[in-house]
């Protein structure tokens, strides 16, 4: 499956953005999507994941509340909603997929598609 996110931007502490995630090559509702994000000099880390069916959501504490997931398995599309950023949400943002989920969803090595990322910079 190819992944190209998009929808990042420079955007105010406070503010938000939406990200999109559009997926070819394969029936999308079979596999499990996730957002993980990358800051400068940083591992990269898990943000939020949602099963196929949307029947389950996960988040990483740090944008609990604030972030929502969720797909359109008609537009082959994940979104990342993102409210009242602030400036530690600033980082490229990596959309990836796997079929099935075997182990943790917050661990990158078990997503096996990821897409070029999208860069999220959150001003004070």
């Amino acid at each position: 499956v190819q992944l190209q996110a998009s929808g990042g931007g420079l955007v105010q502490a406070g503010g938000s953005l939406r990200l999109s995630c559009a997926a070819s090559g394969h029936t999308f509702s079979n596999y499990f999507m996730g957002w993980f994000r990358q800051a400068p000099g940083k591992e990269r880390e898990f943000v939020s994941a949602i099963s196929g069916s949307s029947s389950i959501t996960y988040y990483a504490n740090s944008v609990k509340g604030r972030f929502t997931i969720s797909r359109d398995n008609v537009e082959n599309t994940v979104y990342l909603q993102m409210n009242s950023l602030k400036p530690e949400d600033t980082a490229v943002y990596y959309c990836a997929a796997v079929a099935p989920i075997r182990g943790s969803v917050y661990n990158t090595e078990n997503y096996n598609y990821w897409g070029k990322g999208t860069l999220v910079t959150v001003s004070s």
